[in-house]
């Protein structure tokens, strides 16, 4: 029946891709579509050799909404002669490397489809970017996908404050994972605080990002997670740095900035109990859980960094009848209970994939947020200025939070990834100021 789902949905996406090329306004309504579609992400996903009793980072061969309407964006495009470019940038490029040196971890792999899972999913990914990107180069309307990423936030903020009342200690929002929500508000957050340091309160614009940006902090709080807690006041005042060293309106930030302080601290005081009890009242066993697997993932390592121990197959070799379990369970010093995930993304890649592909990633994800730094010069004066600025703080944080997390393999977390990399990379290569690009039309 789910095949059958399936393919109609694909069906439709032609005609609406059909549809969509005709008309600009439209394309934009299915970019909000998109929206609605990352906050159902879970319900609206069609799930091809499921195994959902697995515990990896990819447990189903998912198709969800989301990427539907990414692929009906692209057909629109085609349809339009303007699906080109794709790969024109360097962060597209090294997101293909990295995926190619994730291949020859097949040739490790315990179960070559639990490993296919996660390349599908990376394939899923990589299509929301080229719709994503090809919709900037195409339009320069990049005020849509800023208010997308805006009404996810919102609808976010929305889920998790239900939650939050309805009694759930630690809300996840819309996020499967509390720390996967906090990560993805504390990379958009930013840049909703930046865009309000810009804009203000006085237009819709301004009002719009201001209450993303409040909905973000209180998504953060309520989740409680630790590491999001400690990071908050780095991401934000990275972003408030570069926001100031724009040096333009600069008596108008800082009357913006100021009163948000005093509801920081009244907000702080309010939750500080529960902040207090987190970090006192933290299980002894998470910690030393955490020190166990990285051992194991160090191990693995030794063991192939070439190859890894193959895509998505840790928790294979976690399992009790697997013969590294025996090892594992030298390495700590006791029996191992548990089929955890390395909480790290970087010693997860490398397990896995080997010291190749590591690289590859961090040479991916470190190319983004230089983008971010060369913005600040580029777009110095202009109403995208706030862009780069919040970005800067996101991804630092996004980034150094994955230390200790490896949720950057989930879904939703890499959707809102793709997100932002598609605009940096916009604004980088084809972003040019208005009268300058009726200058170059005039040639």
């Amino acid at each position: 029946m789910k095949y059958a789902v399936f393919f109609l949905a694909l069906l439709a996406m032609l005609p609406l891709g059909i549809v969509l090329s005709f008309n600009r306004r439209w394309m934009r309504y299915a970019f909000w579509c998109m929206a609605a579609a990352m906050c159902l992400y879970q319900q609206t996903a069609i799930n091809f050799f499921s195994n959902e009793f697995y515990h990896g980072t990819a447990r189903g061969m998912e198709v969800s909404l989301v990427y539907l309407l990414a692929f009906a964006i692209l057909v629109a495009f085609a349809i339009r002669g303007r699906a080109r470019g794709v790969f024109s940038d360097g962060g597209a490029k090294l997101f293909a490397l990295y995926f190619i040196l994730c291949l020859p971890s097949l040739t490790q792999s315990d179960d070559l489809l639990i490993s296919w899972l996660e390349i599908w999913k990376m394939l899923m990914i990589f299509l929301l970017y080229a719709a994503v990107r090809t919709y900037l180069k195409a339009t320069d309307d990049i005020n849509t996908v800023v208010k997308t990423l805006a009404l996810f936030t919102l609808m976010n903020a929305l889920f998790t404050a239900k939650a939050h009342y309805a009694g759930v200690y630690q809300p996840g929002g819309v996020f499967p994972h509390r720390n996967g929500m906090a990560m993805g508000m504390l990379l958009l957050g930013p840049v909703f605080f930046a865009g309000y340091l810009s804009f203000g309160l006085l237009s819709r614009r301004g009002l719009l990002y201001a209450v993303a940006f409040v909905g973000a902090v209180i998504s953060t709080f309520w989740s409680y997670s630790r590491g999001a807690l400690a990071m908050v006041p780095v991401a934000y005042g990275i972003t408030a740095m570069a926001m100031l060293w724009e040096r333009k309106r600069t008596l108008r930030k800082l009357v913006r900035i100021l009163p948000l302080f005093a509801a920081a601290a009244v907000g702080l005081l309010a939750m500080m109990p529960r902040i207090i009890e987190r970090f006192t009242e933290a299980p002894k066993s998470s910690g030393e859980t955490r020190v166990e697997l990285a051992q194991c993932a160090f191990e693995m390592i030794s063991d192939k960094p070439w190859t890894g121990v193959g895509i998505n197959n840790w928790s294979l070799n976690m399992e009790p009848t697997h013969p590294y379990q025996d090892r594992a369970s030298q390495i700590v010093g006791r029996e191992l209970a548990y089929r955890g995930i390395v909480e790290t993304v970087y010693l997860l890649v490398c397990a896995e994939c080997g010291i190749p592909a590591l690289l590859a990633m961090l040479a991916w994800f470190v190319w983004h947020w230089l983008l971010s730094v060369r913005l600040l010069g580029k777009l110095r004066g202009t109403e995208w200025y706030f862009v780069a600025a919040g970005l800067c703080g996101g991804l630092v944080v996004n980034y150094a939070q994955s230390v200790l997390e490896w949720v950057l393999r989930q879904p939703l977390n890499l959707i809102c990834l793709m997100f932002v990399f598609a605009a940096l990379s916009y604004l980088h290569a084809d972003w040019r100021l208005p009268e300058t690009k009726k200058k170059a039309s005039t040639l």
